[in-house]
């Protein structure tokens, strides 16, 4: 089984109308089901999707576990919100390939270990293993064996990731086991998950067999972001935010240089930039060059969400000025799906995911990399408050059919269905076989 599956323009999930809490899957007396989750990541510091995911199993009656990698000052074991974690002694290290590389090995191979001793001493009815690294899934081959389901959680697509990272003609070699391990590792998956219908799509193409894929997107956290009215910090600055990554691909550089076009006509704007990244050193300089000190507002102190949203709703308009290339072109922003539950007015890249989620919501398109035609959409959307406020209405179009009560619960039954069948086969089998 998989999650029902839609369009863009149509629902993910059951209608409306029926109940919105996540099934329960054991009654009195039985056992709770257990399911292991992996991932090369700090958990839950980075790890939003993984963390929403693991909440919902462990409300709907699931025991959760989590191996992930252990920060500085992080306890090897905690429990966290229900979900018990277990980092092992490995830390994310991306100073250079072969570092991130080694980083992966190691992780692997003690994630292998754990997953084995955890799964012996109590058995799991699902494994789920996020990427990247795409064959990270191999850890789970001990469970497999023993006729555990095993999903393939795809955050991102690695041949588009390296691609859009070195370009589609250098390091072919690369290239090419990056493919080999993302179609061995979809073969060894029973399900394999991914983040949009784009990517689903281009699974699918890849061999991927369509009743062995879904999608589970990264939908905002209601609890958190939520609309509230209109306020400006100061009540005179047109503030412009952007939040997340910064690294040369999501295109923050055309926001900067967009700014400088419009700073004569509309000198009140302010742009926001909260967020850290490889690309942030360029963006001060970049600043610095083109004199937007009292213009452009780059952070990267960690702001925690509920502060967050407080930020956005101080802003006017947000932007996501991603550049389109083979990896962003399949990217719906988190971001842009929490600026339409807080219905805040956005200017993003029209590229196929964007489009295809917001073409009716409350997203003003400018082209992929154009500073000039980015400048045009501020200036109109600065000079034209109805035109904000009838975007803002239309961001009901995305949060009407897409929230995390329906996607989560249409997950929490893939888990369920998958190990039903999984323990189906295993009883099935005769024994010794």
């Amino acid at each position: 089984m998989s999650i029902p599956q839609a369009g863009p323009a149509g629902p993910t999930t059951e209608p409306r109308g029926r109940d919105e809490r996540a099934p329960t899957v054991s009654g009195p007396g039985q056992p709770e089901p257990r399911h292991c989750m992996v991932v090369h990541a700090y958990y839950p510091l980075t790890e939003t999707r993984v963390q929403r995911e693991a909440e919902a199993l462990v409300q709907a009656g699931y025991a959760v576990d989590v191996i992930c990698l252990r920060g500085e000052g992080e306890a090897a074991r905690e429990r966290y919100r229900g979900v018990d974690v277990h980092r092992l002694p490995v830390r994310l290290d991306k100073v250079s390939l072969g570092r991130q590389f080694l980083s992966y090995l190691r992780f692997f191979a003690s994630a292998t270990v754990r997953l084995a001793s955890l799964h012996l001493r109590r058995p799991y009815r699902s494994v789920q293993v996020h990427n990247l690294p795409d064959f990270l899934v191999f850890c789970a081959l001990l469970p497999k064996l023993r006729g555990v389901p095993v999903i393939l959680d795809l955050h991102d697509l690695m041949p588009e990731f390296l691609a859009a990272r070195f370009g589609s003609g250098r390091r072919r070699t690369l290239a090419r086991l990056i493919r080999l391990q993302e179609r061995l590792a979809c073969r060894f998956a029973d399900h394999v998950i991914t983040v949009s219908e784009h990517w689903r799509q281009t699974l699918i193409d890849r061999g991927v067999p369509p009743e062995r894929c879904s999608v589970v997107m990264n939908v905002a956290d209601e609890r958190i972001f939520t609309p509230r009215p209109h306020v400006r910090s100061d009540g005179s600055r047109f503030r412009l935010i952007y939040h997340g990554t910064l690294t040369e691909r999501y295109g923050l550089d055309l926001a900067i240089r967009a700014v400088g076009l419009v700073k004569d006509e509309i000198p009140e704007i302010c742009l926001t930039i909260l967020g850290t990244g490889d690309h942030r050193p360029a963006l001060v300089e970049m600043r610095r060059r083109l004199g937007l000190d009292g213009y452009v507002e780059l952070s990267d102190r960690h702001v925690p969400e509920v502060q967050l949203a407080d930020v956005i709703g101080s802003a006017d308009i947000a932007v996501v000025p991603y550049r389109d290339d083979v990896f962003t072109d399949g990217i719906v922003p988190t971001k842009l799906m929490e600026y339409a539950v807080m219905q805040l007015p956005c200017i993003a890249s029209r590229t196929t995911a964007i489009e295809a989620y917001f073409g009716d919501a409350m997203v003003e398109f400018f082209r992929p990399g154009d500073v000039d035609d980015l400048a045009r959409c501020i200036r109109e959307l600065h000079a034209d408050p109805a035109k904000r406020a009838e975007l803002s209405a239309r961001s009901s179009n995305f949060t009407g059919r897409y929230d995390w009560a329906h996607l989560g619960a249409a997950y929490v039954e893939l888990v369920r269905s998958l190990a039903a069948h999984g323990q189906n086969r295993t009883q099935a089998q005769p024994v010794g076989g």
